[in-house]
């Protein structure tokens, strides 16, 4: 497993409110400190929010065009701790500028390796009880008949 984090400063939107920001991605999760401003005027305050790889749904990165309007998508699997992030659409879009491109597109390649690891590191699924018998109780014979022959 690779130590540290990828730090990569992204903005975003949520309602009215403009937010800067800087995501700390590592293979343990996400860690965002975000300021949002409420019409580009009026701060809220710094705010922090960590995300365990284990609640990531999915990210992706979005190249944009010519490394214009990337960004990187993240779902999360609690609607709860989605509604404490800045989301839209039911996920947090956190937009990239052009210098970061690199960076931001590491950062979610080490977040998708960690996401196959901790996948790969589960116990297999048990097969239901059901599926280990099957209809064929007809063709089974008594134990005293198999004697008799």
């Amino acid at each position: 497993m690779q130590t540290g984090f990828i730090s990569v400063p992204f903005k975003a939107e949520s309602g009215l409110s403009q937010i800067d920001g800087m995501g700390k991605f590592s293979s343990a999760g996400i860690v965002l400190e975000f300021e949002s401003k409420l019409f580009g005027l009026i701060k809220n305050g710094v705010q922090e929010a960590r995300i365990p790889v284990a609640d990531i749904l999915d990210i992706k990165f979005r190249k944009g065009f010519i490394k214009i309007g990337a960004k990187i998508e993240i779902r999360l699997k609690s609607f709860t701790q989605l509604s404490q992030l800045p989301n839209k659409d039911g996920k947090l879009s956190l937009k990239i500028r052009r210098d970061d491109f690199d960076r931001a597109r590491e950062a979610v390649e080490r977040i998708q390796r960690a996401q196959l690891q901790e996948q790969s590191e589960l116990p297999p699924t048990h097969t239901p009880v059901s599926r280990l018998f099957d209809e064929s109780e007809d063709e089974t014979k008594q134990l005293g008949e198999s004697n008799k022959q």
